[in-house]
């Protein structure tokens, strides 16, 4: 049921609109941002969902020359030079400044809510085909993917192709250097240390990237009979025990911008260079995004002589704290098995396997954007 309006008045000199809600709340909403966000034909775009008045034809001191109220259900605004603007009670009331109303909006657009995890995590599993045709289950799993971080898929085809439908469910894969997706197996001359029979310690793909792919699918088309097994830990998760634990390793890690390098040949030749912090924060300080890959991380370290100790000190209690028993998860993946995980928040790894005459191990992999994959999100909650 859409809210319905008691009253309207302008306050403050007419630089404020206060509107008076049946439920007994009330909404302030500056002049400025009425007239920036107008819904008529000549100020917005509806087939686009844009704004088409123009920046420089705002008057950020506008104030009203009369309000009204029709009908309960909509305000009507006439400014100084005669413009006229009509917003709908529900497209106010869901666009309220208060925190209470912000919070309500950020949790419906973004899904901030976030469940950390350690050794005893309970790895989520689905079924791949189901997500595949399943509007719900689709739904389900992007949700899962994006509270948890991790979700297991099964029972996919054990062949090459399956990470390209998949791509094709949520939008379109990210491409790489590495191209649309890339086998992760022993190779002569590896130009990545993935493309190799050892283990790999926890990391987080791709910190070379200004952008790094917020979304990281792997595929297992054949396992290795003993070793292989995967490694998983929640970033976020340990970057708050650091926190807590140490808050001037943590103040290093999250302030200190590393070097990143990968210079090779693959998908076309490629040299990049990066800087990045080892764990990216927002402006409350909260860990939104790890970026740490021990294998590129450059020899050229851009900071002064006497810092460089106390950031390895800061990095070597974060990596322990990744490594111990309490936060890391392990499984083994088997063929037909889809893992798809968080890769700005949640860092793997792999224990090694002997190398053989033919390939003993063989999965696939494809990255999404964040932008890509909520976007379906959005869409299929729409939907459903």
């Amino acid at each position: 049921v859409s809210p319905g309006i008691q009253k309207v008045e302008a306050l403050d000199d007419g630089h404020l609109v206060c509107v008076k809600w049946e439920d007994g709340g009330e909404s302030s909403y500056p002049c400025v941002w009425l007239r920036d966000n107008c819904q008529c034909p000549l100020c917005f775009l509806p087939s686009a969902g844009a704004r088409q008045l123009l920046f420089e034809d705002l008057d950020v001191n506008i104030v009203v020359k009369q309000v009204a109220l029709a009908d309960r259900k909509k305000i009507s605004i006439t400014w100084p030079d005669e413009h006229t603007s009509e917003y709908e009670a529900e497209w106010l009331k869901k666009r309220c400044f208060s925190e209470e109303a912000r919070a309500v909006m950020r949790a419906d657009l973004f899904l901030p809510d976030c469940h950390y995890w350690g050794s005893d995590f309970q790895l989520p599993v689905m079924p791949f085909e189901e997500i595949m045709y399943n509007d719900e289950s689709a739904y389900k799993w992007l949700c899962t993917l994006k509270k948890v971080g991790i979700v297991l898929l099964t029972g996919a085809a054990t062949r090459q192709g399956e990470l390209i439908r998949l791509g094709h469910r949520i939008g379109f894969l990210r491409l790489t250097f590495y191209g649309p997706t890339w086998q992760v197996q022993d190779k002569a001359d590896a130009n990545n240390v993935a493309y190799t029979t050892g283990r790999l310690c926890f990391h987080t793909d791709y910190p070379v990237l200004q952008h790094p792919p917020g979304v990281q699918f792997l595929h297992c088309i054949k396992q290795a009979t003993a070793g292989g097994e995967s490694e998983v830990v929640d970033g976020f998760h340990v970057s708050n025990k650091l926190k807590k634990q140490n808050p001037e390793a943590y103040q290093i890690l999250s302030s200190t911008a590393v070097d990143y390098v990968d210079v090779g040949v693959d998908y076309c030749d490629f040299a990049v260079h990066c800087k990045q912090r080892i764990i990216d924060v927002d402006s409350r300080g909260q860990a939104i995004r790890i970026n740490y890959n021990n294998a590129t991380r450059d020899t050229v370290f851009d900071i002064p002589a006497e810092k460089v100790r106390p950031f390895y000190a800061a990095l070597k209690e974060f990596n322990d704290l990744l490594n111990s028993a309490e936060h890391k998860f392990s499984y083994k993946l088997k063929p037909g098995d889809i893992v798809t995980f968080d890769n700005w928040r949640v860092l793997h790894g792999r224990q090694s396997y002997p190398s053989g005459s033919e390939v003993t191990r063989h999965l696939e992999g494809a990255y999404a954007d964040w932008d890509v994959v909520m976007s379906r999100l959005r869409l299929l909650r729409k939907r459903i």
